[in-house]
């Protein structure tokens, strides 16, 4: 019997995986406690059971970022114990320095599934199916192959009943 096609899973960091917040506040990544700055609600928990229910060591992290920003997101994901939490493999980060290059690694990965913030950022990931706007990011209404979630407990109940 053949095992079921289980899907490769992309997520963003910033809005997918560590809470946005203005330059103002305390814990504004972009301030100087940015390791104070606290997960998305609810992330690490979805992630650890995308990982863990379905697509296993095919979960991975996909972020445009300068090259400081990296630095500090990944001392971040250090600090917040992400990969203890959540099962995914340091070796499974991923960057960029612009968002339209996201495209590139996806395909590169075989991504079948990906979780951003960024509705310019899903419309350049023609290749992946199934591709998720996390948040109340915009009033624009998602184009076709581009699913609008409010939570990542409504992310991870949708990924895991979407096909691969």
């Amino acid at each position: 019997m053949m095992e079921p096609v289980k899907g490769r899973l992309g997520v963003d960091i910033g809005g997918g995986i560590i809470q946005r917040s203005d330059e103002s506040d305390d814990t504004s990544f972009w301030g100087d406690n940015y390791l104070a700055t606290p997960a998305v609600p609810g992330a690490f928990e979805a992630l650890r059971q995308l990982r863990d229910g379905r697509f296993g060591a095919d979960l991975f992290v996909v972020s445009k970022s300068g090259a400081y920003t990296e630095w500090r997101a990944r001392e971040w994901l250090e600090h917040h114990g992400f990969h203890e939490q959540t099962g995914v493999p340091r070796d499974n980060i991923r960057f960029c320095r612009r968002r339209e290059e996201k495209a590139g690694i996806a395909r590169e990965l075989g991504l079948t599934h990906f979780v951003d913030d960024h509705l310019e950022v899903l419309r350049h990931l023609d290749d992946v199916p199934h591709r998720y706007l996390l948040g109340p990011s915009s009033d624009e209404e998602p184009p076709i192959g581009v699913r609008r979630v409010e939570s990542w407990q409504e992310a991870a109940r949708a990924i895991f009943i979407d096909g691969a």
